[in-house]
């Protein structure tokens, strides 16, 4: 009887349950809920390019006899000359005969400008496709040849009322200009070329061409 009376002495009695807490409950509750899953990211508005309405197709005739410079810089032209390869394309597909096209070169995106103007002050094109590849550095050199130029050459465009397709890339890596120079109809060559030969179009319609 003693030892039974000593064991049970030892035996601690048991704590009451304690209350859970209102937030421990919303805790519980909040760790039993699968959770959804994850959606795919929605592409910034940067990454998606808007829709583009095609002009009408050309009949066979209405650029026959049309004269275009092709007006494109020295500098990479790793990545100029496909841009040119681009624009022939585009020109051929409109219908413009090879007799029609001549190819010019400028040292550079900066000299453009003044090249433009003096193709247009020639008064032998009815429209030019500018050529070139900006990329950046590592000092302001880029703001500086890309804004003059852009700058420039719409300058020289409304001033002579002279159509211009801009294929200037200002772009940041050389990896970025490749691809704007492959070898469909997003060629910015061929897209810059198109530009031209719709804006001779649209002149003509309203009676102010060259």
């Amino acid at each position: 009887m003693t030892t039974s009376k000593k064991k049970a002495a030892s035996i601690p009695p048991r704590k009451p349950a304690a209350k859970k807490t209102a937030q421990q409950s919303r805790v519980k509750s909040a760790r039993a809920v699968k959770p959804e899953k994850p959606t795919k990211p929605v592409k910034p508005v940067a990454a998606v390019k808007a829709g583009y309405a095609a002009p009408a197709r050309p009949d066979a005739h209405e650029f026959r006899d049309v004269r275009i410079a092709v007006l494109a810089t020295r500098w990479n032209i790793d990545i100029v000359d496909p841009l040119i390869d681009g624009a022939r394309r585009c020109l051929q597909d409109w219908g413009v005969p090879d007799s029609g096209v001549e190819l010019l070169r400028a040292p550079g995106a900066y000299e453009l400008p003044l090249a433009v103007a003096a193709i247009a002050k020639s008064r032998q094109y009815d429209g030019v496709v500018v050529l070139g590849a900006v990329i950046r550095g590592d000092t302001p050199h880029f703001e500086f040849v890309a804004g003059e130029c852009s700058r420039g050459l719409r300058e020289v465009s409304t001033k002579q009322r002279l159509p211009l397709g801009f294929g200037v890339l200002t772009v940041n890596t050389p990896t970025q200009a490749r691809e704007r120079a492959g070898d469909g109809d997003d060629n910015k060559g061929y897209e810059a070329a198109a530009a031209m030969l719709e804006m001779i179009r649209l002149l003509r319609q309203l009676g102010t061409a060259r």
